[in-house]
C-alpha cells in the first residue's frame, strides 16, 4: 500500500483503524475516530475491560464529560468493538499504539507493554499499514526499540509498513476536550508519512498538526512535561521559602504573575499521574551515557517527590501544640487520586504521604469520592480522627462543610496541601489550619 492509497482510505473513511491499549488515551481516541465514521477495533489485554467496553460502558470512572455517552453511541452503532486477540488486526490499515511506558525505581524505562504490542503486531501486520505510537517514550525509542521489533519478521520500513510517532496530550477529566483542542506533533519516517498522519488526525483534532521526524516528536512530549515538572518544583521551593519567611505563597504568586511574561505555577502536595513523574526520566534516559550534565531535572524531581513528606513533617509540628505524638494519631487523608475529580491513582502523592505516616506509626483513614476503595461517608470517616490532610482539590471537598467535618475530630486540625480552604475563613470557623506555602 502506498502513501496515496492510505490518504485515499482516510479521506473516504474506508481506512480500518485499530487502537492497542484502551486506557485513558486509547479508549477516547478509538471512540472519537469511530464517531467520525471509521471502523475501529480496540485491542486490550484485560478481558473485564473488553466486556465492559463492548457493552457500551466506560471503565474509566471520575468526571469524564461525554466519554460514556460517546462510547455507548459508537459501540451501539457497531463502529467500534474491543478484543483481546491480535489476530483480529490482520485487516487493519492504521494501528495506533497507546500502552503504558513506565519507569522503574532506577528511572529506567520499562517497555514491557510496548515491546509486547510491537512483537505481537509484527506477526499480523498488514502489508502497507501505518503504525503510529502515541505512548510517551524516551528519545530514540522509535528507532532503537519499536522499529527493530516491527521488522523482526522480515518486514521492511517504507515498503511493507510505515511508522510514525504522535505523542498524546491528554489529562483525566478533559480527555475528549484535550484530544479535540490540543495541538499534536506528527513525526513520520518520511515527510510523506507525516503528511498522511496529519490527514488522519485532522478527523478529530481542531488545533495545529505539525509535521516533523521521530526524534523531534519524541522530544517535544518529554520536554513539555519536564518543563512543567521543573516549573512546579520552583513553585514548591518558593512555597517552602514562604513558610519560613511568614508569607503566603499564593499571594506571592499572584503578584509575581502580574509582571509581563511571568507564569509561576501552583505549588502543592506533590506531583502525580502517569506523565509528569515519569517523563523527565524518559527525557534524561535519552542522553544516558553521554556527556550531557543532568542537574536541573533530577533536582526538580527530588523537590516534587518530597512534598508529601513535607506535609508529614507539617503534621508533626502541628501535633506538638496538642502534645500528641504522631504514633498515637489517627489521620484522615482526603483524596487519593492524583488529580481532582478523577479516579486516576497512578503515582498518587497520597500514596507517598500514607507511606510516610505509616512509617511513623500513625493510623490512616482514607477518603476519595472517585476511587472505589476509598468511597464512603467522609463525616463518618472523620469520627475519632485527630487531624485531616487535604491532598486533592475535588469539587466535593470545595463544597464540603469543613466546620461540620472538623467537629467530628478530636481537635480542629487541618493540613491543607492543595489550597482547598481559604485561610481567613478557616480561622473564623475555628479551624487550626496549616496550609502549604503559608508561614505563621
Amino acid at each position: 500500500m502506498s502513501h496515496s492509497l492510505l490518504e485515499n482510505l482516510i479521506t473516504t473513511k474506508k481506512a480500518r483503524l485499530a487502537v492497542i491499549g484502551l486506557g485513558y488515551v486509547g479508549l477516547p481516541v478509538a471512540a472519537m475516530f469511530a464517531e467520525k465514521g471509521y471502523d475501529v477495533l480496540g485491542i486490550e489485554i484485560r478481558e473485564d475491560r473488553v466486556r465492559m467496553i463492548n457493552s457500551g460502558k466506560s471503565p474509566i470512572e471520575g468526571d469524564e464529560p461525554g466519554l460514556e455517552e460517546l462510547l455507548t453511541k459508537v459501540v451501539g452503532g457497531r463502529q467500534m468493538r474491543a478484543s483481546t486477540n491480535y489476530e483480529d488486526l490482520r485487516d487493519r490499515d492504521i494501528i495506533l499504539i497507546d500502552v503504558e511506558t513506565p519507569v522503574d525505581e532506577t528511572h529506567t524505562p520499562r517497555y514491557a507493554a510496548l515491546k509486547s504490542a510491537c512483537t505481537n503486531l509484527s506477526a499480523v501486520l498488514k502489508k502497507g499499514a501505518l503504525v503510529i505510537v502515541e505512548s510517551t517514550i524516551a528519545p530514540g525509542t522509535i528507532k532503537g526499540t519499536v522499529l527493530p521489533l516491527l521488522q523482526k519478521n522480515g518486514l521492511k520500513l517504507g515498503q511493507d509498513f510505515f511508522l510514525g510517532n504522535c505523542p498524546e496530550r491528554v489529562m483525566p477529566g478533559k480527555l475528549l476536550t484535550n484530544l479535540r483542542k490540543m495541538s499534536r506533533v506528527c513525526g513520520g519516517d518520511s515527510p510523506e508519512t507525516a503528511s498522511v498522519m496529519v490527514s488522519l488526525y485532522r478527523s478529530i483534532v481542531e488545533a495545529d498538526l505539525d509535521t516533523t521526524d521521530w526524534a523531534t516528536a519524541e522530544l517535544v512530549k518529554t520536554v513539555e512535561n519536564t518543563y512543567r515538572d521543573v516549573q512546579i518544583a520552583f513553585a514548591n521551593e518558593v512555597a517552602l521559602i514562604c513558610e519560613q519567611a511568614g508569607a503566603d505563597v499564593f499571594r506571592v504568586r499572584e503578584l509575581v504573575n502580574k509582571s509581563p511574561f511571568r507564569s509561576m505555577h501552583l505549588p502543592g502536595a506533590g506531583v502525580g499521574g502517569h506523565c509528569i513523574p515519569k517523563d523527565p526520566w524518559l527525557l534524561a534516559y535519552g542522553v544516558e551515557g553521554s556527556e550531557v550534565p543532568l542537574r536541573l531535572i533530577p533536582a526538580a524531581r527530588a523537590i516534587n517527590d518530597q512534598m508529601p513528606i513535607h506535609l508529614v513533617k507539617m503534621l508533626q509540628n502541628a501535633l506538638e501544640k496538642y502534645h500528641r505524638p504522631i504514633d498515637k494519631t489517627r489521620v484522615l487523608v482526603m483524596g487519593y487520586a492524583y488529580l481532582e475529580n478523577s479516579d486516576d491513582t497512578r503515582n498518587s502523592p497520597s500514596a507517598a504521604l500514607i507511606g510516610g505516616l505509616d512509617a511513623l506509626g500513625a493510623e490512616v483513614v482514607v477518603h476519595d469520592p472517585f476511587v472505589e476503595e476509598f468511597k464512603g461517608d467522609v463525616f463518618a470517616k472523620a469520627n475519632g480522627c485527630d487531624a485531616v490532610i487535604l491532598m486533592v482539590r475535588h469539587d466535593e471537598y470545595l463544597k464540603l462543610d469543613m466546620q461540620k467535618l472538623v467537629k467530628n475530630l478530636r481537635q480542629p486540625l487541618v493540613i491543607d496541601g492543595r489550597r482547598v480552604l481559604d485561610p481567613q475563613n478557616a480561622v473564623k470557623a475555628g479551624i487550626d489550619l496549616w496550609s502549604i506555602g503559608v508561614g505563621s
